[in-house]
C-alpha cells in the first residue's frame, strides 16, 4: 500500500478525546502501516467542551491536522475548511465521539468507509459500514451483526504502569480538581484545604496537581486566590510561583507542584492517592489502578449551573438564574442523599461498573478537614488502598479495545 489513505476521526469533548482518541491514536503509531496515513481530527460542537480541544488534539501524536468546532457545521454542510483541505481518494471516518449521525453524512460525501464506535448503543445501522462496541449488552439485529466487532471499553485501555515502586512507598499526593469553572470554583480551594491538613500531620508528604490540558498554571492560580463568592472557610488560599517547577503555594506553607506535562503517566508512577472529583477522569484513573478519593462539594448551590436541558436554560437566565440554581440544586441535591429507590447515587466511574462503592465518594457541603481526614485515614491504613487498587483491577478488566479497533481500520483500508 504506496498511496496515502486519509483517517478522519470524529471526536468532541475533552474526555472523548483523552479516554478514546488518544489509546487510538497511540495504537496506531504502533502499525508500520502510519506512514502511508494521514490523520485529520475533526471536532463537533459541544456543550462541555471547555474551548481548547483543538490545541489539545493538535498536540497529540501522529495527528497532521485538527478542525475546530467553530467551523464543523461548514465543513459538515458545504465541506468547506478554513485552509481548504483535500482529501485522498481512499480514506475512512472513525467516529469517536459526537453524534453519529455526523460520520454517516461526511463519510458518504468524501466516498469514505466509516467506523462507528459505540458505547451505550448504536444507531443508523443501516448505513454504517463497520461498528465498534464497547460490549455484548448493546442490541444489534442480526441482519447487521456482520457489521459489528465487540471490541471492549475505550475508557479503561490507557497505558499500563509498570513501577517496582510499591504503593505504600510511593511519595505523592496527586489532586485533580477538574477542567470546567464550577469545579475549580469549589474544588481547589477545598483540595487545597485538604493538602494543609494533611501536610500537618504527615509532613514529608508531597502533592501535585495534574493539569487538565486545557488549563494552564496561571488560569489554576486564578482559583486559589481569596474569592467572596466561595466560602473560604471550606478550604485555603494560594499563590503561583512560577520558578522555577511553577508550584502553588497555601497561606499554611504547603507547596503544590503543578504538573503541566499530558497524559501524566509519570506522575502516576509515584502516586500514592489521588483526590479527584467526578468526570473522565475517574475513568482513566481506574484504568491506571490508582487509588482515589472522589470529592463532590455542593456548598455554593449558586455555582452549580451546568445542568442539561430547561434546568440548564432557566439556571442560567439574567437576574432570575441565581434563584432558579438554587432551588434545582436544592431538590437534586435532596435527590441524591435521599434517593426513592434506596440506593446511593454513584459517580465515579469505577462505582458505576462495579455497581458499588469501590472508591470512596464524598458528596454534599463537605470542608477541607472532612477530606482530610478520609485521606489521612487511607493513608494511615494502606490495606484499603491496596484492597483498592486490587478491586480496580478486577473491574476493569482486559484492556485492547483500541488494538481491535485498528485492527478493524487496517482491515477496511486493505479493502479499497
Amino acid at each position: 500500500m504506496n498511496q496515502i489513505t486519509d483517517i478522519l476521526i470524529l471526536s468532541n469533548a475533552p474526555g472523548e478525546l483523552t479516554t478514546w482518541v488518544y489509546p487510538v491514536l497511540r495504537e496506531l503509531g504502533k502499525r508500520p502501516e502510519i506512514v502511508n496515513f494521514r490523520i485529520s481530527i475533526v471536532l463537533s460542537p459541544c456543550a462541555h467542551a471547555s474551548g481548547n480541544e483543538a490545541n489539545i488534539a493538535q498536540n497529540f501524536p501522529y495527528v497532521d491536522r485538527v478542525l475546530a468546532p467553530e467551523y464543523f457545521f461548514d465543513f459538515l454542510i458545504w465541506n468547506r475548511t478554513p485552509s481548504s483541505w483535500d482529501w485522498h481518494q481512499d480514506g475512512i471516518v472513525i467516529f469517536l465521539g459526537g453524534d453519529q449521525i455526523f460520520p454517516i453524512i461526511i463519510g458518504k460525501r468524501l466516498g469514505y468507509k466509516t467506523l462507528i464506535y459505540a458505547e451505550w448503543e448504536a444507531r443508523w445501522l443501516g448505513w454504517g459500514d463497520r461498528y465498534a462496541i464497547r460490549n455484548a449488552s448493546i442490541k444489534i439485529p442480526d441482519k447487521y451483526a456482520n457489521k459489528v466487532t465487540v471490541v471492549g471499553d475505550l475508557m479503561v485501555d490507557q497505558e499500563v504502569i509498570s513501577s517496582e515502586q510499591e504503593l505504600n512507598q510511593r511519595s505523592k499526593i496527586v489532586i485533580m480538581p477538574g477542567s470546567k469553572g464550577m469545579k475549580l470554583m469549589q474544588g481547589v480551594p477545598l483540595m487545597l484545604g485538604a493538602a494543609d491538613y494533611l501536610k500537618s500531620k504527615l509532613p514529608d508528604l508531597q502533592f501535585a496537581i495534574a493539569l487538565a490540558p486545557t488549563l494552564t498554571p496561571e488560569k489554576l492560580a486564578k482559583y486559589a486566590e481569596p474569592n467572596p463568592v466561595v466560602d473560604m472557610v471550606i478550604g485555603a488560599t494560594a499563590t503561583l510561583i512560577n520558578e522555577p517547577i511553577p508550584f502553588l503555594r497555601t497561606a499554611a506553607g504547603t507547596d503544590v507542584e503543578l504538573y503541566t506535562k499530558f497524559p501524566a503517566y509519570d506522575l502516576w508512577k509515584d502516586c500514592r492517592l489521588c483526590l479527584t472529583t467526578v468526570g473522565a477522569n475517574t475513568a482513566e484513573l481506574a484504568a491506571l489502578s490508582v487509588p482515589m478519593l472522589i470529592v463532590l462539594p455542593t456548598n455554593q448551590l449558586d455555582a452549580m449551573r451546568s445542568w442539561d436541558g430547561i434546568g440548564g436554560i432557566l439556571a442560567n437566565l439574567p437576574i432570575v438564574g441565581t434563584g432558579f440554581a438554587k432551588l434545582i440544586n436544592y431538590f437534586v441535591i435532596k435527590s441524591f442523599l435521599s434517593p426513592k429507590d434506596g440506593k446511593k447515587k454513584l459517580f465515579a466511574w469505577a462505582n458505576i461498573w462495579a455497581g458499588e462503592e469501590v472508591v470512596p465518594e464524598l458528596f454534599g457541603h463537605l470542608t477541607s478537614q472532612q477530606v482530610g481526614e478520609v485521606l489521612f485515614d487511607l493513608l494511615e491504613h494502606p490495606e484499603k488502598l491496596e484492597i483498592m487498587r486490587d478491586r480496580l483491577k478486577a473491574i476493569c478488566g482486559q484492556r485492547g479495545a483500541s488494538q481491535k479497533i485498528v485492527d478493524i481500520v487496517l482491515d477496511v483500508v486493505a479493502e479499497k
